[in-house]
């Protein structure tokens, strides 16, 4: 089994700045793929950002220059900077990882969800 649980949502003025971190644990021989994904009320879940084993990344657009996706592979970690919130940032944030697990399975998972709230 791997789960992931993330942290560090919160309350935050326009301008203002939280880091998000998503921890995996269980049978995880490597982490293939690591990624932020966020579901606004009434909202599709979009992607946010995520990063690859490579250490290559990708951001949408509108977060682009303010957010920042990083990893510590060797905590199985992955965070997510966020400067210069605005209220549209405003979501539930997932964290969302494809794993290898040491039985040579690749799985997909998907965090509980933290709520980013930002107001103007």
């Amino acid at each position: 089994q791997v789960q992931l649980v993330e942290s560090g949502g919160g309350f935050v003025q326009a301008g203002g700045s939280l880091t998000l971190s998503c921890v995996a644990s269980g049978s995880i021989r490597s982490i293939n793929r690591m990624g932020w994904y966020r579901q606004a009320p009434e909202k599709q879940r979009e992607l946010v950002a995520d990063i690859i084993s490579g250490g290559s990344t990708n951001y949408t657009g509108s977060v682009k220059a303010r957010f920042t996706i990083s990893k510590d592979d060797a905590k199985n970690t992955v965070y997510l900077q966020m400067h210069s919130l605005k209220p549209d940032d405003t979501a539930v944030y997932f964290c969302n990882m494809k794993v290898l697990t040491r039985a040579y399975r690749y799985l997909e998972r998907w965090g509980q969800g933290t709520l980013v709230t930002v107001s103007s």
